[in-house]
């Protein structure tokens, strides 16, 4: 951490006041009065805490999902680079029938592509053209954001430090290769109950979706923990992002990747 860091006593409360927010079922009050507003240090020390906590619970990392790609985000919360979360084994609800809500407190669905890697972005100079050659194939993606912030009351140290404001995410099944569709040229649309709610395009996200993987593979191998063969990376929203309350039904369409739905159970306990 720098030396104006709040300290590790901030860190351990502002991972337990997020971790309070999962295990009750509740949003908490904004992190940031903890670890600061622009500490990033801090906040992705609150990450790496609450992974660790997953990852000793027996979690499994399948891979990243990147944030913070539209420029008008970034402007936002005064940020000039996007933001990266951790993805784990089950938060991808691509085979059920119904996301389940009830895993969820104030979720949001914006639709992304996804890439799956063929090999480790580990070595060399980790430019787009050299992420582009370890893209296994990609597809058409929602992810399910969600915030245990109370009221979505964030700012950056607040999104990083809860995983990047990540929920679950589902995965279509048409996958594609980069020789078959150039992602910065797709164009999506976004439906909840058959009504347009969101639209953008690849460009939306970073310039390139392929672009913000590459600032992905080069941040995470900084961070001493590279994205490696077989991950999945969720590129960056290519439009708006949009409410998901219980019972709403999502349809996505991507130009090229097709279409990737997800209907939102009605609420209950687990």
């Amino acid at each position: 951490m720098t030396p104006t860091s709040p300290g590790a006593d901030a860190v351990e409360r502002a991972a337990a006041r997020l971790t309070a927010a999962l295990d009750e079922g509740r949003p908490v009050a904004p992190v940031r009065e903890l670890i600061g507003e622009h500490d990033l240090a801090a906040a992705y020390a609150v990450q790496r805490e609450l992974t660790r906590r997953r990852l000793a619970g027996g979690a499994v990392v399948t891979g990243r999902k990147i944030g913070l790609t539209s420029p008008a985000v970034q402007r936002q919360l005064g940020v000039d680079q996007p933001d990266f979360g951790v993805l784990f084994a089950d938060m991808d609800v691509s085979a059920e029938a119904e996301v389940p809500s009830w895993r969820l407190l104030q979720p949001k669905a914006e639709a992304e592509i996804a890439f799956v890697l063929k090999e480790d972005l580990a070595d060399g100079e980790l430019h787009t053209a050299r992420v582009r050659s370890a893209v296994d194939y990609a597809v058409a993606a929602l992810e399910i954001v969600d915030s245990r912030i109370a009221d979505w009351d964030i700012r950056l140290t607040d999104t990083v430090a809860d995983n990047a404001s990540s929920g679950l995410f589902v995965l279509a099944g048409r996958r594609l290769g980069l020789d078959e569709f150039e992602p910065r040229e797709t164009t999506m649309r976004l439906y909840a109950d058959d009504v347009l709610v969101s639209e953008g395009t690849g460009a939306a996200c970073l310039g390139d979706p392929l672009a913000a993987l590459a600032w992905l593979a080069r941040t995470a191998r900084e961070f001493g923990d590279p994205l490696l063969a077989g991950q999945v990376v969720l590129s960056g929203a290519l439009g708006p992002m949009v409410p998901a309350p219980p019972g709403t039904r999502i349809r996505a369409e991507i130009s090229s990747l097709g279409e990737v739905t997800a209907t939102f159970s009605e609420k209950r306990d687990a």
